[in-house]
């Protein structure tokens, strides 16, 4: 017959007495990977979900930035156009295209009685320069309505530039353009599609005609600010056209 000290008898008391916690504490502890997780799991890499959060923090950053720009006596561009550039501007600079950290910012949404150009330093987040632009003779009278990237259609193309060399043409001083998207502007270059003064750019001609000269597809600019404009913009800048076209955000890969 077995016997058990004191000790031992203490020992299964207390064994049996914690039993039935023990085991409640086992059979009801979940495992991490649960259908719950799964489900979290799954929802965090969800192309989708990613897409979505991605596009709330860069419009959340895009406002950020708006709110803080000098706009050193001008009015701003529409938080529209801006948020347009602002994408396309910070995907080629990711790129490696852009050296020059100025962004031009044309919106052919306006007349082109109205001054519809701005440049703006990214740098130190100021507006430098505002000025009359042109649109090309087929793209429309008072308004751009219509765009091409083929050659001799004498309209302007929408879309990103990054600005090239300068040279000195029958404009005079004047700077080359590389679009950068294929199907929409990459023809520029060799449209010869550049930024130049013209004397049909400006208030007077305005005035005597209700509209601004049409170009041949170029962004002329007038005689007095060109020079100075040039300077600031070569050397790899981004010069941003912006018109509300739907035609133009299906094709173009720089904007949302």
């Amino acid at each position: 017959m077995a016997h058990y000290n004191n000790n031992t008898t203490t020992r299964l008391t207390m064994i049996y007495k914690f039993l039935p916690l023990i085991l409640f504490c086992v059979f009801s502890f979940k495992p991490l990977n649960t259908t719950e997780n799964t489900k979290n799991e799954v929802k965090s890499t969800d192309p989708k979900l990613i897409a979505a959060n991605a596009k709330a923090t860069f419009e959340a950053k895009s406002k950020s930035f708006y709110t803080v720009i000098d706009a050193n006596g001008f009015s701003l561009p529409t938080f529209e156009s801006f948020i347009a550039a602002f994408e396309g501007y910070e995907q080629l600079k990711q790129q490696g295209k852009i050296e020059n950290e100025i962004l031009t910012i044309v919106d052919f949404s306006l007349s082109s009685s109205q001054e519809r150009m701005w440049v703006i330093d990214m740098k130190t987040q100021k507006v430098i320069l505002k000025s009359l632009v042109s649109h090309g003779r087929n793209s429309g009278s008072e308004f751009a309505t219509d765009f091409s990237n083929a050659s001799e259609s004498f309209k302007s193309s929408l879309g990103f530039y990054v600005t090239g060399e300068t040279y000195t043409g029958k404009h005079g001083l004047s700077l080359r353009l590389d679009g950068m998207e294929y199907g929409i502007n990459d023809n520029a270059r060799n449209r010869a599609v550049v930024v130049h003064g013209a004397d049909y750019v400006s208030k007077s001609f305005i005035r005597n005609t209700g509209r601004l000269g049409r170009s041949q597809g170029c962004p002329a600019v007038p005689y007095e600010v060109h020079k100075e404009l040039i300077q600031t913009i070569k050397g790899k800048s981004c010069i941003f056209i912006y018109h509300p076209s739907r035609n133009y955000v299906v094709k173009s890969k720089l904007v949302s």
